[in-house]
């Protein structure tokens, strides 16, 4: 929301569901952030050009996300938009969703004759759903998309940022299997720690702990080896990561010279110590004859 309000990138929505604080944010963290948004923002096009739209979109762990209303801003909506939640994140979402017109309107403006179904956990629409549960619970969180129009027969783009590092090794594997195997065409885009052996990444570790922030997951973020090893053994048959330096050193120079004249940035070093520890990965199953195999 601070990266935004400073003009780091346009989103015209999440005003709407995170108040601004007076706190400045620093900038290293601002422009990982840039990164993270820009990167994950390309991977979803790319996905959307590939199939025509004609997929559906499933964000995990989506919390206050406002991707939705941007790409039906870009009329680049797929099928069917869902995003799941803890049904507590859930509920404040819909609140803010119900009482106000600038995130309403665009949801209702799908929907001529269809109703919208609205309750404390659940949105349900033609072309978006909102879901409350718990990732960990797969017949639990199967059930509610299925009751939600979800199929398996649509290329289904599956998104993760900073989630699957919150659950032990072997319940993330179980959600990547089961994405894996209920798709016959798919692709996952993931976002989280990495390189976290290290001194720095110790740091990160421990001052998350002091916070009472425990990531379960940290034993699969020592590498990019190891991010795309977990994919490749839970059923995905490409997978590709690259750490966020190396992604910010591949932004359009147009850009990197925009955001970098918003804030002076005095370590460069911290930057790059930073995003060392932070990687997009990305993997696909099926969809040959879409050519998702090379999306990059």
């Amino acid at each position: 929301r601070f990266a935004v309000s400073i003009g780091y990138w346009h989103d015209p929505y999440i005003q709407h569901f995170v108040r601004l604080t007076k706190e400045r944010k620093a900038p290293e963290i601002n422009r990982g952030y840039f990164a993270r948004v820009h990167g994950v923002n390309q991977l979803i096009k790319a996905f959307l050009r590939k199939t025509e739209c004609h997929c559906q979109i499933l964000n995990l762990g989506a919390g206050m996300d406002t991707i939705f209303w941007k790409l039906k801003d870009e009329d680049l909506l797929p099928s069917k938009y869902f995003e799941v939640d803890f049904p507590m994140i859930v509920s404040r979402k819909l609140h803010n969703i119900k009482y106000k017109p600038p995130l309403l309107n665009p949801i209702v403006e799908l929907h001529s004759e269809d109703t919208i179904q609205i309750d404390g956990h659940m949105l349900d629409s033609k072309r978006y759903a909102i879901i409350g549960a718990d990732l960990r619970h797969i017949p639990d969180l199967e059930e509610k998309l299925k009751k939600c129009n979800m199929t398996t027969q649509l290329p289904t783009l599956l998104i993760t940022e900073c989630v699957l590092v919150y659950m032990t090794p072997e319940q993330s594997a179980n959600l990547l299997k089961w994405a894996a195997n209920s798709f016959e065409t798919a692709m996952l885009i993931n976002y989280e720690q990495v390189n976290m052996g290290d001194r720095f990444g110790q740091i990160m570790i421990e001052n998350l702990r002091r916070r009472q922030c425990d990531l379960a997951g940290v034993e699969i973020c020592k590498s990019l080896e190891s991010q795309k090893e977990r994919l490749l053994s839970t059923g995905w048959e490409t997978a590709s990561a690259m750490d966020m330096m190396e992604l910010y050193t591949r932004l359009p120079p147009a850009e990197v010279n925009r955001i970098e004249s918003l804030e002076f940035l005095d370590e460069m070093e911290l930057l790059e110590q930073l995003m060392q520890h932070y990687c997009l990965c990305w993997a696909t199953k099926g969809g040959s004859e879409l050519g998702l195999k090379e999306i990059t």
